[in-house]
């Protein structure tokens, strides 16, 4: 029993102590023998970095005194054992001290490794050379205009995917808070009624001082109530509503989403499968779309009122007179087209803020850029709306 047990480690034991035992690795050594054209650098043995070895200087100094009038010296490999980085890192120095002296290292039977990583340590990607274009008007003109190209684009893509998400909430589909449009409504709506006060008294105020000064020379005084009180229905209480807004509401928004941007808030929002637009947007634009009709009824009613004092004060006009003039030179049209512009200034000044908080940068002179880029844009399009309604009406007769 015990010859049987014993007889696997009689049968293993060899195996074992050859594999623990292993023959010792030849030691690293080299020789140079003349060749035609050159001489033959033959390495033989184990190159490795724990191996003692011959200094990279012996094997220089062997070859300048085998090549003292240059040549070629070709590396013989085939006696090569086990070997590592050493190696190749020894034939790339040999090879940089043996250039000055006219020598030419070739690599002849080696390694397949060897060779390749020593072509990778070789090869070397030439510095690319930058040549700054030269900076002129047309060179400047043709950065401006593409730059302006790639806003547009990007702009009219924003605006597809504000209507996609408006078409959501008309099938009440959209992903967005009722708590979030409130909010917005409370300060688009309300919190704006100072300002906008302040602003239609006072343009209500210099329009009617204008324009009497006008009127007197024809003592036509009292149509002072008809030019504050369509001037400012119809045109001007819309017009100085919006860039009230635009300096704002569409300010607040492009900072807001802008912030978002730098926080990478949005992008967490695209992770989550929150459509940003539905979810931010959406709510601002609707707030200032039901909140601008508003906004502008109120800034004609305190622009006549403005107009008012000035007739009452300056040109002793009565309180009756002013009002009865007022009365009919107001119609249901003139009203609605105020409500109508007023409307469409809110919607160009959500969406100008909106997408210029989106587009905004990842650091925070990004979002003062926004912000200022948002303002600027509201008022633009505020302008150019304003020109093209009016343009049309007339035109209609509206």
């Amino acid at each position: 029993m015990v010859i049987i047990l014993a007889l696997p480690i009689i049968v293993l034991a060899p195996a074992a102590a050859a594999f623990v035992t292993s023959p010792p690795s030849t030691p690293p050594d080299f020789a140079l023998a003349p060749q035609t054209g050159g001489a033959c650098l033959a390495l033989r043995g184990a190159w490795r970095r724990d191996d003692p070895r011959p200094a990279r200087e012996a094997i220089t100094a062997a070859a300048s005194a085998a090549l003292p009038s240059g040549g070629t010296l070709t590396v013989d490999g085939s006696g090569l054992g086990p070997w590592d980085g050493t190696l190749p890192a020894l034939l790339r120095e040999l090879a940089e001290a043996l250039a000055p002296q006219g020598i030419t290292l070739v690599l002849g039977e080696l390694p397949a490794g060897v060779a390749k990583l020593i072509a990778l340590a070789g090869a070397s990607v030439p510095p690319e050379q930058h040549t700054a274009p030269p900076d002129n008007f047309f060179r400047r003109l043709g950065l401006a205009t593409l730059a302006r190209l790639n806003d547009g684009h990007e702009f009219l893509r924003y605006l597809g995917e504000i209507m996609l998400a408006l078409g959501a909430f008309c099938r009440g589909r959209a992903r967005m808070r009722r708590s979030d449009f409130w909010w917005v409504v409370q300060e688009v709506g309300p919190q704006a009624f100072p300002i906008v006060s302040l602003i239609s008294l006072l343009v209500g105020l210099i329009l009617a001082y204008m324009g009497a000064q006008q009127l007197a020379m024809f003592g036509a005084q009292i149509y002072i109530a008809d030019l504050v009180a369509i001037g400012m229905v119809r045109e001007i209480g819309a017009l100085m509503t919006g860039i009230v807004v635009a300096g704002r509401s569409g300010a607040a928004f492009a900072a807001q989403l802008g912030t978002m941007q730098v926080n990478q808030e949005i992008d967490a929002f695209r992770t989550w499968g929150i459509p940003p637009v539905e979810f931010l947007v959406l709510p601002r634009l609707l707030a200032l779309i039901a909140m601008m009709p508003l906004l502008t009824l109120y800034a004609g009613l305190v622009g006549v009122l403005g107009g008012a004092l000035v007739a009452f004060t300056v040109f002793d006009i009565s309180a009756f007179e002013y009002y009865h003039q007022t009365l009919s030179a107001l119609s249901l049209t003139h009203i609605l087209v105020g409500l109508f512009k007023g409307t469409l200034y809110g919607s160009l000044v959500a969406l100008a803020g909106c997408v210029r908080g989106l587009q905004c940068g990842r650091s925070a002179q990004a979002v003062g850029e926004a912000t200022t880029s948002a303002v600027v844009t509201s008022i633009l399009f505020i302008v150019v709306a304003a020109s093209l309604t009016t343009i049309v009406f007339q035109k209609l007769g509206v």
